[in-house]
């Protein structure tokens, strides 16, 4: 079971700590490079390359995106709850606790432990948190701006969105691309994993934990809770297996750092923003090897 553990959290640990020490010794790294990079080549051609190989039926990703939604979907109700009763602003400290960080930590996780299939079943899940992001995320976040057509014009150009609709209808479809086409999807793909956790560690490098006790709560609160949350919704649906172990990594992973962009934006209290980053991710670090073990 330890050499099964080392073999899944090894590389994330390795890669996210080379961003860090990256990070911290000063050398240059275009962060917004990079971002755009992954977000609109590496990220849209691994989603395509990934499911018009893998062998998934597209129900079972059905159901692991819908879990996805509904665990979502229970962390905004509550969250929005508690932020109402704990008079905080809705638009600052609600993304955080929706929004997981199941790209730069999630996809690389269930690669490691559940291989091609995890990883198919995994951009499911990142595939609706992605969608989230872009809209509702981006609404709580600019709800005091005006121009709802605008914003919603932005999001339509996200090439994650069209690569989204293209590889649920080869899923669906069961279309075999061209060798060429998919090597080269297989190529570009490949550099989207190892980008997302050394920018990963390069951005906790960078950022400075304030407000030590809230960001505690809230770190906990995103971890914690999307694990009791995914496993309340594994158990009404009736998911076992991989699509049950996967929805319930993707539940548990920290604070997406993609909040703490919006935050800076949009000048939604950025600092504690970034502390949650950082403090859920240290607090997720600490807990997934109890959660595999539990799991495995």
């Amino acid at each position: 079971m330890l050499s099964e553990l080392l073999a899944i959290l090894a590389p994330i640990v390795i890669s996210v700590g080379a961003g860090y020490i990256w990070g911290k010794t000063g050398t240059e790294f275009p962060s917004d490079f990079i971002s755009r990079i992954v977000m609109n080549i590496g990220t849209p051609c691994l989603i395509i390359s990934v499911m018009a190989k893998v062998d998934v039926q597209p129900s079972v990703m059905g159901q692991v995106a819908l879990a996805t939604a509904i665990v979502m979907t229970a962390m905004g109700l509550f969250g929005w709850a508690l932020l109402r009763w704990m008079k905080l602003e809705i638009g600052t400290y609600l993304p955080p606790l929706i929004f997981p960080n199941n790209g730069n930590m999630g996809l690389p996780l269930c690669l490691f432990a559940y291989g091609q299939t995890g990883l198919a079943l995994a951009l499911g899940s990142f595939m609706v948190m992605m969608v989230a992001t872009f809209t509702v995320g981006l609404l709580l976040v600019t709800a005091s701006e005006g121009g709802i057509f605008k914003r919603m014009a932005a999001i339509a150009k996200q090439p994650v969105i069209y690569s989204m609709i293209i590889a649920v209808i080869l899923l669906v479809t069961h279309t075999e691309l061209p060798r060429w086409i998919s090597n080269t999807l297989d190529l570009l793909g490949g550099i989207a994993i190892p980008l997302m956790t050394i920018a990963l560690g390069v951005s906790l490098a960078t950022l400075k934990i304030h407000f030590w006790k809230r960001s505690l709560l809230f770190s906990f609160l995103r971890v914690g809770g999307g694990v009791l949350f995914g496993f309340i919704v594994c158990e009404l649906m009736g998911l076992t297996g991989v699509s049950r172990n996967v929805v319930l990594l993707q539940s548990a992973m920290p604070v997406a750092v993609f909040n703490y962009l919006l935050a800076l934006r949009y000048d939604r209290h950025p600092e504690e923003v970034a502390a949650m980053v950082l403090v859920s991710t240290l607090v997720a670090f600490i807990g997934l090897p109890f959660l595999l073990v539990a799991i495995l």
